[in-house]
């Protein structure tokens, strides 16, 4: 596996390998990978002849109250699992190589990112759609790869994708998780033995309600969200938010919904968690 750490240097090698024919896929992460992640690279090989992860902890989708200098990082472990998965490249450049000191044009979407996590991040879709735009003029690829688990960040990319007129197709990885249910998030390590059992509350108020609608057909939204919150606030959580939403428009759920997305963040101690489940309530 090849470290590339400059974007002239991932530029060139990218354009080569376009050049030689060959498909590539982008697995954009922040680092500190864990299961989910390389389940992201696996369905990029699957796809792709040569696979790119790019490691980068984006400053922009931070706001200053928030973790940005603690945010977890462990490059040699990151460099080990990309190269058992199968990664041909690791990028890996450092914030001065990514943004100037003045850099004053961005990217926003103002419909998608306005509720669920960016309402409480006013900043953070910005951030995140900047650095993807940047990435994908970085690695030219033909796919890119990202996780269920930030569904509204999913939705997102696709309508920059579509908007701006990318030529990258975005495959959508399925939720990893944690044995004992809890999705899989770098952020989980900020929890104590204590709060990792409690912030287990969400995983199991998403499911129990996934059951409920399943099998008593359920379909009062306010008495769902109603019973999620009270789980988690009763295991100590600090709701950000519980909301019910077409899964593919996040607009409120009508007749015209074939999929639905149950979807809530919370905070255990110093982490906040995210967790979602689509229903599909064609079946």
């Amino acid at each position: 596996m090849e470290i590339i750490r400059t974007i002239k240097d991932m530029q060139e090698f990218s354009r080569q390998a376009r050049l030689d024919g060959k498909r590539i896929a982008v697995v954009p992460t922040m680092g500190y990978l864990h299961s989910g992640h390389t389940s992201l690279i696996d369905c990029a090989r699957a796809e792709a002849d040569l696979v790119i992860v790019t490691l980068f902890v984006n400053p922009t989708q931070f706001a200053p109250s928030e973790d940005l200098s603690t945010y977890p990082r462990d490059f040699e472990r990151d460099c080990e699992l990309c190269e058992e998965h199968g990664a041909d490249v690791l990028f890996a450049p450092p914030s001065t190589e990514m943004y100037y000191p003045d850099q004053s044009v961005w990217i926003d979407e103002d419909k998608l990112s306005q509720k669920l996590c960016g309402a409480s991040r006013p900043v953070f879709f910005r951030g995140v759609c900047t650095v993807v735009t940047k990435l994908f003029n970085i690695t030219l690829p033909d796919f890119a790869v990202f996780g269920q688990k930030d569904a509204q960040q999913a939705l997102i990319i696709k309508r920059l994708v579509r908007d701006l007129n990318f030529p990258v197709e975005i495959i959508i990885g399925p939720l990893v998780r944690e044995e004992n249910g809890m999705a899989l998030s770098s952020r989980n390590r900020y929890l104590s033995k204590e709060e990792r059992q409690n912030a287990l509350s969400i995983s199991q108020a998403l499911h129990q309600v996934e059951r409920d609608i399943v099998k008593f057909h359920i379909h009062n939204k306010e008495k769902i969200m109603t019973a999620i919150s009270k789980q988690i606030s009763a295991a100590g959580g600090e709701i950000d938010y519980v909301e019910i939403y077409d899964a593919k428009t996040l607009e409120d759920v009508s007749e015209k919904s074939n999929k639905i997305l149950i979807a809530c963040a919370a905070t255990f101690g110093k982490a906040r968690l995210i967790d979602n489940v689509v229903l599909d309530l064609s079946d």
